[in-house]
């Protein structure tokens, strides 16, 4: 068998020629909006929920949204998808309840290739609600396990808790429970909804927590970062500020966001973190320029160049 002989020419030309190959590849998959929002181990998407002051507000181009933010992955508005999905335009819960539980998941199906296609994720599926019926709310895994997505979310309460818990656990899907102002409530409890089953998570909004109690959320998210799903990521300041609870552009609040993003970090925990733009978009900008600052403010405090400071 004859040897092949390795020269110096053409080792370098081999070298060259692998480096095109790659730098080919990476090209591709940023001209076909596949860019990687996980930074230093942390996965940063955001919630479309995000996009909602955008002028048009059909899947495909919420889609575009998300990629022009350079995201990778995205907690969905249900909304949306119900709508591409052909949902009736009426307000008759028994309507919407038919269609519901009679829809093909082939529209779902279109919906997932065509997120995988632009190289965003569907983490997480804001659809569904303990007031629903059964067979809605069957729909709703449906729609979710079609889509890909860990799980669906919904605003928190032990009421939900109870009622979805045995729904999670004969999808084998996440119910994800959302907190606004409730932790400032001293009669509320996290642990308490929890309770009810082992496939019930939290969305915990880091944002909402501290604007409403002042305290630190890595506290809470030590302690129950095993029941946490997602975190969605604001800035706000605290209850006893002089504008109190009020949503701040990321930098310019007082929710500990960077040590955050540092704490799930450094303890590699799988927990997604979404952007949730809520405070007032400047003059000038619109919502996909913020996603897309708020997302490379996120990346910095993962991967930092420079030391990220407050601004007040």
């Amino acid at each position: 068998m004859k040897q092949i002989k390795w020269t110096m020419p053409s080792v370098a030309k081999t070298t060259i020629i692998m480096v095109l190959i790659a730098v080919f590849f990476v090209t591709s998959a940023i001209a076909a909006g596949k860019q990687s929002s996980k930074f230093g181990g942390v996965q940063i998407g955001a919630i479309t929920y995000s996009f909602r002051s955008m002028p048009d507000q059909s899947l495909p181009v919420i889609l575009n949204y998300a990629v022009q933010s350079g995201l990778s992955s995205v907690e969905l508005m249900g909304s949306a998808v119900e709508q591409f999905a052909g949902i009736p335009q009426s307000s008759d819960s028994k309507i919407l309840a038919q269609w519901r539980t009679s829809v093909s998941m082939d529209k779902f199906g279109e919906i997932r290739k065509m997120f995988n296609d632009r190289g965003v994720k569907i983490d997480i599926l804001k659809l569904g609600s303990h007031n629903w019926t059964d067979g809605e709310i069957d729909f709703a895994f449906r729609a979710c396990k079609t889509l890909g997505a860990r799980g669906i979310t919904m605003e928190v309460s032990e009421e939900a808790a109870k009622r979805m818990a045995p729904f999670a656990e004969k999808h084998k899907l996440y119910v994800i429970f959302h907190n606004h102002g409730q932790p400032g409530d001293p009669k509320f409890s996290f642990d308490k909804v929890l309770a009810y089953g082992p496939m019930l998570m939290l969305n915990l909004d880091a944002g909402h927590y501290y604007g409403a109690t002042g305290k630190d959320p890595c506290e809470l998210i030590e302690r129950l970062h095993n029941r946490i799903a997602s975190i969605h990521i604001k800035d706000k300041t605290g209850p006893k500020a002089a504008d109190p609870n009020k949503n701040m552009q990321f930098g310019k609040g007082e929710t500990p966001v960077v040590e955050v993003l540092q704490l799930i970090q450094k303890n590699k925990w799988h927990i997604t973190c979404d952007v949730e733009l809520e405070y007032s978009i400047p003059e000038g900008s619109d919502a996909v320029k913020e996603v897309a600052e708020c997302v490379e403010y996120c990346r910095a405090a993962l991967v930092p160049k420079k030391k990220i400071k407050r601004t007040t």
